[in-house]
């Protein structure tokens, strides 16, 4: 009795500590939001180093508050697993005593039958003596019985909690890696804002002639890719496509701030300038894969050439006839050749590339016109950008394969 006293004692403590958890966790997420609403709300302000440096600082903060309400959750789970790992100890003692209950039963219903019933009746003539005898061994049969039935149902009941722990143990993992991929976006834009005042040197009149000079490049490269890619030649063959709606959504929560292309028929179309569709994320987000496929390609612009292209990008051929671009993220999770899944994490949102803010860009293609190529740059003399290509007609409004879009109020 002691024993389990103390352990439901123990009990007790780690669900209140878990309690206190998920408050910490909730203030947390209070604190994310009313960053994330500054977020917007600067986000609609005039393009000004001063504006870039509080968008850059109010990340920092909010990163930082993401990793600690990620390191709340591995606390949680934690103590969680514990609570579980007791349970299942807990169990394999009842279990254990249930089944020496049962040998010591078998044992005593054993002796019981060596002698039989007939045996026992001739060797004694007091009846009373050989019905208690009878029912000594009926009682003790049903009491195996019993102790049989629960002991299944507690081995039943050990089987879930292990269940659970294994799930438990997987959130950790992935909770784990989560944190890891704060941490290290968390340090990119520590450096992204250490390098923005290396440039400018703190002067708004420095940072808007960097702006302009980026929007020149990133001009000039645009008009060089659509060049390229209308000479590729390419007959789309529209059976080959699959119907509306087979894709699923790359963010959690989705709202479009610039449509692909333009309206020239019944479809949109890239004419030039923008083939793809942008999404809002102000701050560093999960990218999903759309549907299972292939990582077919990733890399990263802006080493050779900044603030001209995708920068950080993943290229990503499904099995359905389609391929998308996942461009401007801040963070790649995933490696060429990889086999993904539909909804898992490739990547996070950034603002890396040609952007005037962060955001997600997706380029859809037909697979059969896509691929990853090499693009030389006038913007940035004698440079070379490895990067996903396709022919002008290739390219898909991603809006069309997606679910119906319901814009967020």
């Amino acid at each position: 009795m002691p024993m389990f006293f103390s352990y439901a004692q123990t009990v007790n403590e780690i669900r209140e500590k878990i309690n206190q958890k998920d408050t910490d966790i909730e203030k947390l997420e209070i604190e994310i939001r009313v960053y994330q609403t500054q977020l917007e709300s600067l986000g609609k302000e005039k393009n000004s180093l001063n504006n870039t440096i509080k968008e850059l600082d109010l990340t920092k903060k909010k990163l930082q508050t993401d990793i600690f309400i990620t390191q709340k959750k591995i606390d949680k789970t934690n103590l969680a697993i514990g609570n579980l790992s007791s349970d299942i100890s807990n169990k394999e003692n009842v279990i254990d005593t249930y089944i020496e209950s049962i040998k010591l039963e078998f044992r005593k219903t054993n002796e019981f039958e060596q002698i039989t019933i007939v045996e026992t009746i001739l060797s004694n003539n007091d009846f009373s003596v050989i019905w208690n005898e009878i029912d000594n061994i009926i009682t003790l049969r049903e009491k195996m019985r019993e102790n049989i039935i629960r002991l299944k149902q507690v081995k039943g009941q050990l089987e879930d909690t292990r269940d659970t722990t294994i799930i438990a143990q997987n959130e950790l993992l992935a909770l784990k890696s989560k944190l890891s991929d704060q941490q290290k976006i968390s340090i990119q834009n520590a450096n992204e804002k250490s390098k923005l005042l290396q440039q400018t040197k703190n002067s708004e009149a420095s940072y808007q002639k960097l702006v302009k000079e980026q929007l020149a490049k990133k001009l000039i490269f645009e008009k060089e890719l659509y060049q390229l890619e209308s000479e590729l030649q390419f007959i789309l063959d529209p059976s080959e496509l699959p119907s509306a709606g087979v894709l699923s959504w790359p963010l959690d929560k989705v709202f479009v701030t610039q449509e692909f292309g333009a309206k020239t028929g019944p479809h949109r179309t890239y004419v030039s300038g923008h083939g793809g569709t942008d999404f809002r994320a102000r701050t560093p987000l999960p990218v999903k894969s759309m549907a299972d496929g292939i990582v077919k390609g990733i890399g990263d612009t802006d080493v050779i050439c900044s603030g001209v292209s995708f920068g950080k990008w993943v290229f990503i051929e499904y099995g359905n006839g389609l391929s998308s671009t996942f461009a401007h993220l801040s963070l790649i999770k995933v490696s060429e050749g990889k086999k993904v899944q539909r909804g898992e994490v490739v990547g996070y949102t950034g603002g890396t590339g040609r952007v005037t803010g962060p955001h997600l860009h997706v380029s859809l293609y037909a697979s059969t016109a896509a691929n990853v190529s090499t693009v030389p740059s006038i913007s940035c003399p004698g440079k070379i950008l490895k990067q996903p290509v396709a022919a002008i007609n290739a390219y898909l409004d991603p809006m069309y394969y997606l679910p119906k879009y319901i814009p967020l109020l």
